[in-house]
């Protein structure tokens, strides 16, 4: 997955088509057309060498 960080603004694209079908899915969760849509919030940290996993919990 390509993560590009632009001010204010993330992207992210998917470089095969399994993290296709993973962004698809993240997208449906928190984006709700009919309803208010949900906010990533981080847990614990994420230290490159140290820790590899970035953790976010999906709020409403």
């Amino acid at each position: 997955m390509k993560i590009t960080l632009d001010k204010k603004v993330v992207e992210l694209k998917p470089e095969s088509p399994q993290e296709a079908k993973a962004l698809d899915t993240l997208w449906k969760v928190i984006i709700d057309c009919n309803s208010t849509n949900k906010k990533l919030v981080p847990i614990g940290d994420y230290i490159p060498g140290e820790k590899e996993l970035a953790r976010f919990h999906i709020e409403d």
